[in-house]
Order: structure tokens, then C-alpha cells, then sequence
């Protein structure tokens, strides 16, 4: 049985992972960076040990720095929570051969299924449909260009080690293969340390449909039923619900039993998530295996009343599924009741193309009421640092019916209140009011949901940007300190106008420094909207630009987002590629 667990993660997940982790009376230890000192994930967990440095390869994907405090503190299993080192199968293996309890699939599951090339031979081979695409990674874009020409556009590139979104790019237009093969790359590499890539044929306003799966080591593989996840920006989600609406029985059963073949096919244990897109027409088409838990699977809980997170530790401890009842296969799978909605709270500007948006979180207030849950990785006071995701909270609401579920969750997002960083929250508003999110779930409606549909489609109301406040001012108001005792964190909070009176430098864990940060001197600066890395230069030192070209690529929270010129006329670049930028920061000027 498993006694004491590190949690190789953070934010949300880390929360939740701790909180689970007590109901099983299994100590929890929490690793945090020196942004998330004083995190809520350090406070809700057992211990906290600290790990040197800001940046994801330096903590949370530092692999000798987690099994180091493993060791010392008498963890015997590690779980990774999603993202970082979750579908990493060297990691996996590593946490093996140190003795510890890997709370996950085998590493020989995560190579196969995780190399999205190698899974899709897995999804031929047991007859799930696919759409066209290469059979190995590609080495340039011009072999894109060449698939592109011979099967027509759109076509998606992907990472082959990618997911959440990163690294994938869809191309409409051939001049456009270049750019967006070498960022799906820059994305894959920083977020999971692989830039290989293959192209697919990209299906026209496709919906994204996915089946929770869970196999322990009994031979029982259930599927909890599906999700729909189409409401995306950027092919990273934004609002999920359970179980899917809209689709036909016969689509039902063949995601289902596509999902468990694929897993019975290579063996799998533990907890996955079996991703397709159903097309315009109906079609279905096998899109990847997620080899970790996934960020939704909340909502699947709501409706299955299943702890997927519990499950997987009594998988990893070689435990049947706690709600085996038959031998059967589909008798394996818990039945759903009701209906559910998820909505990730990200911490992005609704106004500013979704940019990534930390800063200090001065105000929490979460709703309440029946069928709502929150889980979140940041409360009043907390910091929301620029290196990691933006995701800072996520909102479930269950009904009985789909449309009281939508009800509730009207009322649940008017309630919930956050001051101090920009969030989702007046897009969530906007969706949950507009028509097509209703005929998202009517099978005979002619409008509905797609996975680029926010792309093309969305602009915040003109009651989403009054409820858009301004921020800037908002982030220095509060300084804390998080200190560490014997692997206790303990948060220590002054007034912030202490500095400026003579108070010893202290700096509030994960604040960034605003000396030298450049800020705009003219209309003419190109500058910086928030900490970032300068990933790449579209222009050429002394080129000639138009007004709203993009000129530069800059990354935070790993997403890429575009610089664009305020003017047009002749661009001389100041800032370096691959220099880390703070808030306000001339990077280019135009004259």
C-alpha cells in the first residue's frame, strides 16, 4: 500500500491530488518553485519542500531535484498530476528503478501511445477510423507543403510528443506552412522537451469528443463515458461537458468500444483519455490517447460519481477498479446520471486575444449553491506567475437535465468573482448566454460548436468588456513571504509600502522585478504586453512593416502569442531572440 506521495506538480491538480491523497490517509508532498513559495498547493499538502529556480525544466521537470526530495522525504510513489513529467516515459521508468510506486501507466504505454504517430498504427490495427496523415514525423516543412498538395488544405500540424493544444497548428494556406511547422516545434520543445512533428488532413469544423477510460491490472478496462471539449481557443480547451450531447447510439457505442480496444490492444493500466473528432457528416476519426489524467476529468466525476484520482492510486497499489461488478465488458462501465459542465478559469485577457495575464490575485470569491464544485490552485492573495499555465481555477456545475445544468451555471458564473488578474470568466458568460451553446446538445440543430469556432466566431459582448477590469495597478498592493520549516510552508504577508519606507528588499515570491523593464517612451515602441520569452523575429532589423503586422513571437505560460507593429514605417529590433522580457519592455521601435 502506498504511504506517502510526492506530488511532481502544481496549481490546481496539485490541490487536488493532496486533498485525495488525505481522504486515503496517504501523506502528501508537495514541491513548489520559487514563484509558488506560499502556493495554495504548499499549504493544502502535508510538506513542501522547496526546488531552485522559476522556469519548468528547473523544478517541476527537474528529475533528479523530485527523486532527491523523494528520498529525503520518505516518499514510497509519485504522482505527476497532468503536463510536465506526466507522459514521460524515461521519468516513469526512473521512478521504477528508484523504488518508488509510478502513479500512471507503464513507460512502455506512455512511448506507444504518447508518440502520436505510433498510436495511430494502435487505432488502425484495431479498425478505429483515421484520417489521412503521415505514418512517420516529418523533417521540414516542406514535406507539410508536399502532403498539403497532395491531399488539400486545411491540414494540422502536430507535435508528435505535443498535447493541450501546444504544438499543434492548422494551415488554411500553403505560405503559412513554414512559419506554423516551426512554431508547432518551439511548442512542443518547451512544453514537453520533443519537437517532432507529422500532418494530417485537417476535417472541416470537426467536433472534439473524448472517452475516460480507466484499466487496472485485473484486466478490467472501463470506459466512464465521453466528453465533449469543443469549445476551444487556439485548440486548448475552454469549457468540456458530460456526457457528450448530440450524438447518435451508434456513434456512442463506436467511440466507447474504440477507446477500450485501443487500451486492451497495448495493455494499458491506469487512467486515459481516448481523443476523436466527429465531422460535420458524422464521421468519426481516432485523434490520440492522453496518457495521464486528464485537466477535465472533473466533469466526468460529476456525472459518474466516480474518484478518478482514487482510482488511480488504487490502480498503481494493484487493486481491482472499485466498481467492478461483472464480468461482462460493458458491465464494467459506471453508468452517468445527469449532466455536467466544466469551465476552466484561466487567467488570460478576453480583450487581448486571450494573452496570458499574471499578476496577483487580491480577490477569490467562488460561487456556491447545488451541483457546483471548484477546484482551484489559487484563493485571495495568491501570485499567478508567468512560467507555468494559465490555468488558475476550474467550475463544475451538474443538473439532472442539460438545461438546468446550463441554468445553474449561468447563476454559478454571475457569483464568481476575481479581482487583480484578467480571467475567462466574461467569455464563460458570454457562452453560457449565446444560442449556440444550446444547439450545441440538439441533435437536429443546424448551428453547434467546433473546435476552431471561437477562433472565427467570438467577440466579447459589450457587457463581457465593462466586466473587464482594469489591473495594472492592481498587482503591488500586496507582498508575501513564504518561508519553509522541516518542510511546513508558512506564509508571511506585510503591507507592500513597507518597501518603499526603507523595509528590507524583500520581493513577494514570484513578483517580477520592474527595474529596467524598458517601458514605452513613444507611440512608435514596439512593446512587450507581459513577461515573456522573445522567442523569434518575423521581420528583419531594418524592414519595412505595416500597421498591426506581426513582427515577433514571444512566449509565456506556454503559449505563443504575436507582437504586431502600432505604426507602420521601418522597424530597428532592440531586444535579442530568446531574451526574457519583463511587462512593458521596448523590444522594437518604428520610425
Amino acid at each position: 500500500m502506498i504511504s506517502a506521495v510526492l506530488i511532481a506538480n502544481r496549481g490546481e491538480i496539485a490541490v487536488r491530488i493532496a486533498r485525495t491523497a488525505r481522504d486515503l490517509g496517504i501523506r502528501s508532498i508537495a514541491i513548489y518553485s520559487e514563484a509558488d513559495a506560499g502556493a495554495l498547493h504548499t499549504q493544502v499538502a502535508d510538506e513542501a519542500y522547496a526546488l531552485p529556480g522559476n522556469t519548468a525544466a528547473d523544478t517541476y521537470m527537474n528529475v533528479p531535484a523530485l527523486l532527491d526530495i523523494a528520498v529525503r522525504a520518505g516518499a514510497d510513489a509519485i504522482h505527476p498530476g497532468y503536463g510536465f513529467l506526466s507522459e514521460n516515459a524515461d521519468f516513469a521508468r526512473t521512478v521504477a528503478e528508484a523504488g518508488l510506486t509510478w502513479i500512471g501507466p507503464s513507460p512502455e504505454s506512455i512511448e506507444l501511445l504518447g508518440d502520436k504517430i505510433a498510436a495511430r498504427r494502435v487505432a488502425e490495427e484495431v479498425g478505429a477510423p483515421l484520417a489521412p496523415g503521415t505514418s512517420d514525423p516529418i523533417d521540414d516543412w516542406q514535406e507539410a507543403r508536399a502532403f498539403a498538395e497532395e491531399h488539400g488544405l486545411p491540414i494540422a500540424i502536430k507535435a508528435a510528443y505535443g498535447g493541450g493544444g501546444r504544438g499543434l497548428k492548422v494551415v488554411e494556406n500553403l505560405e503559412d506552412i513554414e512559419a506554423a511547422f516551426n512554431s508547432a516545434g518551439r511548442e512542443a520543445k518547451e512544453a514537453f522537451g520533443r519537437a517532432e512533428c507529422y500532418v494530417e488532413k485537417f476535417l472541416t469544423h470537426p467536433r472534439h469528443v473524448e472517452a475516460q477510460i480507466l484499466a487496472d491490472t485485473h484486466g478490467n478496462v472501463a470506459v466512464l463515458g465521453t466528453r465533449d471539449c469543443s469549445t476551444q481557443r487556439r485548440f486548448q480547451k475552454l469549457i468540456e461537458e458530460a456526457p457528450a450531447p448530440a450524438l447518435s447510439d451508434d456513434q456512442r457505442h463506436g467511440i466507447h468500444e474504440g477507446a477500450r480496444a485501443i487500451c486492451a490492444k497495448v495493455g494499458y493500466t491506469g487512467a486515459g483519455t481516448v481523443e476523436y473528432i466527429v465531422s460535420e457528416d458524422g464521421t468519426i476519426s481516432f485523434l490520440e490517447v492522453n496518457t495521464r489524467v486528464q485537466v477535465e476529468h472533473p466533469v466526468t466525476e460529476m456525472v459518474t460519481g466516480v474518484d478518478i484520482i482514487a482510482e488511480q492510486f488504487r490502480i498503481a497499489s494493484g487493486e481491482p477498479l472499485s466498481f467492478v461488478s461483472g464480468s461482462d465488458a460493458q458491465a464494467l462501465d459506471p453508468q452517468s446520471h445527469g449532466h455536467a459542465f466544466e469551465f476552466r478559469i484561466n487567467a488570460e485577457d478576453i480583450l487581448n486575444g486571450f494573452a496570458p495575464c499574471p499578476g496577483t490575485v487580491v480577490r477569490f470569491e467562488p460561487p456556491t449553491g447545488p451541483g457546483i464544485r471548484v477546484d482551484s490552485g489559487v484563493r485571495s492573495g495568491s501570485i499567478v506567475p508567468p512560467y507555468y499555465d494559465s490555468l488558475v481555477a476550474k467550475l463544475l456545475v451538474w443538473g439532472p437535465t442539460r438545461e438546468i445544468a446550463l441554468s445553474r451555471a449561468k447563476q454559478a458564473l454571475k457569483e464568481f468573482d476575481i479581482e487583480g488578474v484578467r480571467t475567462v470568466l466574461p467569455f464563460h458568460r458570454d457562452m453560457v448566454a449565446s444560442q449556440v451553446l444550446v444547439d450545441h446538445g440538439d441533435p437536429e440543430a443546424t448551428a453547434g460548436i467546433y473546435t476552431d469556432w471561437l477562433d472565427h466566431n467570438y467577440r466579447p459582448s459589450a457587457e463581457a468588456t465593462s466586466h473587464v477590469a482594469p489591473v495594472e495597478a492592481i498587482y503591488a498592493k500586496r507582498t508575501r513571504v513564504a518561508l519553509e520549516i522541516d518542510g511546513k510552508i508558512v506564509s508571511v504577508g506585510f503591507p507592500s509600502n513597507l518597501l518603499a519606507a526603507g523595509a528590507p528588499a524583500v520581493q513577494a515570491a514570484g513578483a517580477s522585478a520592474s527595474a529596467g523593464s524598458g517601458a514605452s517612451t513613444g507611440g512608435n515602441d514596439v512593446t512587450c504586453p507581459y513577461e515573456a520569452n522573445l522567442v523569434a523575429w518575423n521581420v528583419a532589423e531594418g524592414e519595412k512593416v505595416e500597421e498591426g503586422q506581426a513582427i515577433a513571437t514571444i512566449e509565456a505560460m506556454k503559449m505563443e502569442s504575436a507582437v504586431k507593429a502600432p505604426a507602420a514605417g521601418t522597424v530597428s529590433l532592440v531586444a535579442k531572440e530568446g531574451a526574457r522580457l519583463e511587462p512593458g519592455a521596448v523590444i522594437a521601435t518604428i520610425s
